[in-house]
């Protein structure tokens, strides 16, 4: 695997992703459809000491909701950067959208399901799906 690079939309933060995603998914959560603005947020996880700051960590805000895990985002454009705690925890979502080229890989689930609004339809892309965590 060559080195992943990503950046928020105004630019502040960058980062590197050194190690190859463990796995790949879809979390369609309240918590994660809120942050997303969309119908879910989609992460590739690493172990967190695969996941380097180049640029912008004093701009990295982390928002712990009620449920669910944290979220960290640029404070300046709200770009939704790093989930699951980092970078306490020992894995490391990363945000996707948030990579400068887009990821060529196949996503393996979909969590979370139980909470799709009805306008949404999940494609058939044979990822695994699961009513929550598995």
């Amino acid at each position: 695997m060559t080195r992943l690079t990503g950046t928020c939309l105004c630019g502040g933060v960058r980062f590197e992703v050194t190690a190859p995603f463990e796995h790949v998914g879809a979390c369609h959560c309240e918590s994660c459809k809120k942050i997303s603005g969309g119908g879910s947020t989609v992460s590739g996880r690493v172990p967190t000491e695969a996941v380097r700051i180049l640029a912008g960590e004093e701009l990295l805000t982390t928002y712990q909701p009620s449920e669910g895990s944290a979220k960290t985002f640029c404070s300046v454009c709200g770009t939704n950067l790093f989930g699951g705690g980092w970078p306490t925890s020992p894995k490391t979502p990363v945000r996707l959208p948030a990579l400068d080229e887009p990821y060529r890989g196949r996503l393996e689930s979909h969590i979370f399901v139980r909470s799709l609004a009805p306008w949404e339809v999940l494609p058939d892309d044979g990822a695994e799906r699961y009513e929550a965590l598995p």
